[in-house]
């Protein structure tokens, strides 16, 4: 599964030809559904141990168009994990201060500590295709930042944060499906921005630069994965495997206890 996901070094993003109605060879809902219990059950154990040995941290960048899923998937991929050893930061608008800094202040601020998995809503990938495609910036300012970023997640990386970088990619189709769903439903309407539906006449040219940022910064260190996100369980079994294989990998360990502990019995 990952294998289909992730974007090489080197490699292209090739957004436009990935289907995010893409099942990635997953039987069906109901065994997604449980195969993703699995998952969250096996997640929150490595999490707990991740914390105890509070020696590294993982930091997982959720980036996406409009309902593309975000609030979701960290609603059902962290469901059971241990509040105190994760942390979300939703990234909006930058203030007066953030801006008075550099763009990567208030990110690096925001990274997880070890022992933390951290969570990014939006990210510093703001930074190089909002600016880009609405002109918020010159040229000359957001074509350099793909680099600055990609020694910013090396630095993390050789600090010990496992950087893991997923795009949810969603048809326009299924975006416009979304937004009436905002329109129609009380729980959901809070959300509905009519600002949104001008951001979808720039769909191209969103594309088109999340596909160069993203091709510019997956690293061996800090990869990219597009994630078919028309499915929110096909959404949510793809995240959460990206994040246990990742976890399995690390294989954190619980600390030795700082006093003698008789065996049991």
């Amino acid at each position: 599964m990952l294998e289909r996901m992730i974007v090489e070094p080197g490699a292209t993003a090739r957004l436009e030809e990935r289907d995010p109605a893409d099942t990635l060879g997953l039987p069906g809902k109901e065994e997604g559904k449980k195969h993703l219990e699995d998952l969250l059950g096996e997640l929150s154990d490595l999490q707990t141990r991740l914390y105890a040995e509070s020696k590294r941290s993982v930091l997982l960048v959720l980036q996406g168009l409009d309902a593309s899923g975000k609030d979701g998937t960290i609603r059902s991929v962290f469901t059971g994990v241990n509040p105190q050893g994760c942390r979300v930061t939703s990234f909006k608008a930058p203030s007066t201060l953030e801006l008075a800094h550099d763009f990567l202040w208030r990110i690096h601020a925001a990274c997880p500590t070890r022992g933390e998995i951290g969570i990014f809503n939006r990210s510093h990938y703001e930074d190089v295709v909002t600016v880009r495609v609405r002109e918020l910036a010159p040229e000359a300012v957001w074509r350099s930042r793909p680099e600055r970023i990609r020694e910013f997640e090396r630095l993390l990386t050789d600090e010990g944060t496992t950087v893991l970088k997923c795009f949810l990619q969603i048809s326009k189709e299924e975006q416009q499906e979304r937004f009436d769903e905002r329109v129609h439903d009380p729980a959901k309407r809070w959300k509905y921005n009519p600002a949104d539906l001008e951001t979808r006449k720039l769909w191209s040219e969103f594309e088109l630069a999340y596909g160069e940022a993203i091709a510019e910064t997956s690293t061996e260190g800090a990869p990219w994965y597009i994630v078919p996100g028309d499915r929110n369980w096909v959404r949510n079994v793809a995240v959460a495997t990206i994040l246990v294989e990742t976890l399995r990998r690390l294989d954190p360990k619980y600390p030795e206890p700082r006093i003698d502990v008789p065996a049991p019995g």
